[in-house]
């Protein structure tokens, strides 16, 4: 079986609509009452010049993407960003998060970003442990934040220091953008380490 992470395209955005649809007509993972349109997505796409989105296939098969979007649009907080990745639940528990995340805070470091957050529904012991597993630390929460399925619920915020162990620059230089990002080397090379992470064999 071959596996490859690269960068969404166009003419992934069905297949994403697809997996994301059963999260949010069946969970509060995600806080969207609605699934977005295909055309909707496209115009997130177009506007994630400087945040990666990126999707993992199995055979050709989308199983799975991440991406990264601002946490505020006040040019600031350029250097901080929010992360999220979804996998198709035949697919889950082979290092599809994993490898998908461990590529992703790989490109969004080299691109110059300083800080990820994560945003997660509480109670989901699954996704705080895949989260502290890549030293991500709760640094907040919302209780009774959002109201979904006829239930209120709390929010955790999770903070990630993409510069864990060396001085954060004292003048940052703006972020690469995502296409100045795919024409550096380490581009492919962060890519491939996600890959090897991920079980192509079966359940690990």
């Amino acid at each position: 079986m071959t596996v490859r992470i690269r960068a969404a395209t166009e003419s992934d955005l069905p297949e994403i609509r697809a997996l994301y649809e059963p999260f949010v007509e069946s969970t509060a993972i995600t806080f969207a009452y609605d699934t977005p349109s295909v055309s909707d997505l496209e115009s997130k796409l177009d506007e994630k010049t400087h945040h990666p989105w990126l999707v993992c296939e199995f055979d050709g098969d989308l199983v799975g993407y991440a991406y990264a979007g601002p946490v505020r649009q006040r040019d600031a907080y350029q250097w901080a960003i929010e992360t999220s990745v979804y996998v198709a639940p035949a697919f889950q528990r082979r290092g599809v998060a994993r490898g998908l995340y461990t590529s992703l805070l790989d490109i969004l470091d080299r691109q110059g970003y300083v800080t990820a957050f994560a945003v997660i529904t509480t109670p989901n012991p699954a996704s705080i442990a895949f989260h502290e597993s890549f030293d991500f630390e709760r640094v907040g929460r919302f209780e009774h934040v959002g109201y979904k399925h006829d239930a209120w619920h709390d929010v955790e915020w999770w903070c990630h220091d993409l510069k864990a162990g060396r001085d954060r620059p004292d003048t940052p230089d703006d972020p690469l953008s995502v296409a100045t990002a795919q024409a550096h080397e380490w581009w492919d090379t962060a890519l491939a380490r996600g890959v090897g992470l991920i079980d192509d064999a079966g359940a690990n």
